[in-house]
């Protein structure tokens, strides 16, 4: 909106020394995060004893988890989600280019996410069990939305004549191998929706601890908020051997504001937590950074990034195939940070031990932009 303005007035040779900020892209995303935290922290105690008094007992807790649970986590609000994103709307309208299709593209992922995640943690408030809604329900709505904005972002894909490639918008590119390009053509709908599904649900299962999920979707949003900013920069792209995608950058301000979010929600969610995210925040989030990922071309290197992620889906998957073909357990529960819970690890060992892992897998993901 602000960046309108600025254009606007530039446009009539208006000259607002102060607005002269706003063309910067490293500017707006700091503003961005500074504004989403102020917005979801302004939310904060208010928001939290509304939901209480609406929740009653709040989020239900798993009865065959960890025991202790039921007892510590009873009460505890869920749908924080809601705060995460109306700091990431507020912020991103208020600092980000609106006539930048990507920009519209990741926040849309982002909130229909967001209220498939509210309808599936209304569900369980009111129903009081953790079953939520239809799984198939779920599902679809995620394919619909995902294969819309994959569809969107392949019809306004890289256009420019400084784009190496005619068929980027439809194409896998791939880590450390900088000339390496897979054309799926309109297969890739279907790959973008898995990535932009797969990080949404992926986060989801992560968030089963105080804090566990919000830390490592701060550390991969400030991953990709640099990637765009790289990416969407033709000098920088051509010096670092990197697909260039124009218009992209504009993304970083989005991401700018996922982090801004997830500081000012650190604050209730650190263990213990005042309020849980829920689906609303969980399937959001993850969706975000799979629309960005897919945008910005980077979709291997958010596996890397978002490496506990999928360490944490997989888990669950090993469990699941292994108890219906032979009957056994490979953990002692998953996700996996539950396992670890049952070997004795306290809450707060498993959630900063993770959070370890969130850092050194985003230091390995950046370390393949330099290796080409």
């Amino acid at each position: 909106m602000l960046y309108l303005l600025y254009e606007r007035l530039a446009e009539h040779h208006h000259y607002v020394p102060v607005l002269n900020l706003l063309k910067y892209l490293t500017f707006r995303g700091g503003a961005a995060i500074a504004t989403a935290q102020l917005v979801v922290v302004a939310m904060g105690s208010r928001f939290i004893r509304w939901m209480q008094s609406k929740q009653g007992k709040g989020q239900p807790i798993r009865t065959d988890g960890i025991e202790r649970h039921v007892v510590e986590k009873a009460g505890t609000p869920t749908m924080g989600g809601l705060m995460f994103l109306a700091g990431i709307t507020v912020a991103t309208l208020l600092w980000a280019d609106l006539s930048n299709v990507y920009v519209w593209v990741v926040l849309m992922v982002t909130l229909a996410f967001g209220a498939l995640g509210f309808l599936d943690d209304y569900a369980k408030v009111t129903k009081q069990n953790t079953a939520g809604i239809s799984g198939r329900f779920r599902l679809l709505v995620e394919l619909i939305v995902a294969i819309a904005a994959v569809f969107l972002l392949i019809h306004f894909g890289p256009a420019s004549p400084l784009a190496e490639d005619a068929h980027l918008s439809t194409s896998v590119t791939f880590p450390i191998f900088k000339r390496a390009v897979l054309d799926l053509s309109w297969f890739y709908l279907v790959f973008g929706a898995f990535v932009i599904i797969g990080a949404s649900n992926a986060v989801n299962f992560t968030d089963g601890l105080d804090g566990l999920a919000t830390v490592p979707v701060m550390i991969a949003a400030s991953t990709f908020g640099l990637i765009a900013y790289l990416v969407g920069n033709y000098v920088f792209a051509n010096y670092l051997q990197l697909h260039f995608v124009p218009g992209v950058g504009e993304v970083a301000v989005f991401c700018g504001a996922m982090v801004g979010s997830g500081l000012g929600f650190l604050w209730y969610n650190a263990p213990p937590a005042k309020i849980f995210m829920g689906d609303s925040g969980a399937l959001a989030l993850g969706g975000g950074l799979g629309a960005v990922a897919v945008a910005t071309k980077h979709e291997i290197v958010l596996a890397i990034v978002g490496g506990l992620f999928v360490l944490e889906t997989v888990s669950v998957m090993v469990q699941v195939v292994s108890f219906k073909l032979t009957g056994k357990r490979v953990f002692r529960m998953a996700p996996i940070h539950h396992h670890f819970e049952r070997l004795g690890w306290a809450e707060p060992t498993v959630v900063i031990r993770f959070w370890i892992i969130a850092v050194m897998l985003a230091m390995l993901g950046l370390s393949t932009l330099k290796l080409r």
